[in-house]
């Protein structure tokens, strides 16, 4: 397997993991716009070595998963449920309500990168990500489990990662006041990539029963 597809695909998945508003994004950027951009790069290295232990920790369960087909299967339905009623939550639920911004208070550049760790840490959402998608490429054929592959996967992950926090870091003060930065667009964009997910794995459940 060519460990720059394995690079490419782990850059990929993450960077478009991360490019919805988010939790990490919008703090880097926040920092960068309010601290500087040097605190808001330490701040997302530390998010970003966490992205790689946790996108280890998925590659290898979901190596573990390609062994075991009937395992798959039944994630596969339950990720499906996950997935719809996370999707349904962002759609219905949260569209409407407006998170109060709050003050960052000035911190050193050794806290913003033990906060990157702390943030990064508490959002395990890139586990179950990670896996599916490392499931997913697999069964396409574009993933192999071998040492090396994983190596680069991983490692693509955290650098798409820190590509996208990078990204809002430098450009979030040209377009904060665009209408998608505001917290109930935020809610219609992560609904919508997850009712996206909960659509292809729905096919995948169909495509498996036949």
């Amino acid at each position: 397997m060519n460990i720059t597809i394995a690079f490419v695909l782990g850059f990929m998945a993450a960077f478009l993991a991360v490019m919805p508003p988010g939790l990490l994004n919008m703090t880097a950027a926040k920092i960068s716009l309010r601290e500087g951009h040097t605190r808001g790069i330490v701040f997302s290295v530390g998010a970003c070595i966490i992205v790689f232990f946790q996108t280890l920790i998925a590659t290898v369960f979901a190596r573990y998963l390609n062994k075991h087909p009937d395992v798959v299967e039944i994630l596969q339905r339950v990720a499906f449920v996950i997935f719809v009623l996370v999707t349904i939550y962002f759609l219905l639920v949260a569209k409407g309500r407006e998170k109060v911004e709050e003050e960052l208070e000035p911190k050193s550049k050794r806290s913003r990168f033990f906060q990157g760790i702390f943030m990064s840490s508490i959002n395990v959402f890139p586990i179950p990500f990670q896996a599916y998608m490392a499931v997913t490429l697999a069964s396409l054929g574009w993933l192999q489990f071998d040492t090396t592959s994983i190596a680069a996967y991983v490692s693509g992950a955290a650098m798409g990662s820190f590509a996208m926090l990078y990204i809002y870091m430098f450009f979030f003060e040209k377009i904060k006041h665009l209408q998608f930065t505001s917290q109930k667009n935020m809610n219609y964009i992560i609904g919508g990539i997850t009712g996206v997910i909960s659509l292809i794995t729905l096919v995948n459940i169909i495509k498996d029963l036949k």
